[in-house]
């Protein structure tokens, strides 16, 4: 049983079309934050408000805090501005 291409072709055209419209993390960015802490001052890559989860840090006083903790500052961020 033969199955012609044209459906097969169909879908990758509808596949190329959807991946073409997902945007990447660079394309929510906003300007980088800078948020002082008790330990020193993060800056922070924050995106948009219903992407908290993303937010990180991309500069912080690193003999003081580890990235795990300098990315929370972030995350605290996003939220404080979300609200």
């Amino acid at each position: 049983m033969k199955t012609s291409f044209i459906p097969k072709i169909l879908m990758l055209a509808v596949v190329a079309s959807l991946a073409a419209c997902i945007p990447s993390p660079e394309d929510l960015e906003t300007d980088p934050v800078q948020v002082q802490t008790s330990k020193g001052v993060v800056t922070c890559q924050l995106y948009r408000p219903d992407r908290v989860i993303w937010d990180r840090a991309i500069d912080y006083p690193a003999t003081k805090m580890s990235v795990a903790e300098a990315d929370g500052y972030c995350r605290q961020e996003g939220q404080r501005r979300l609200k």
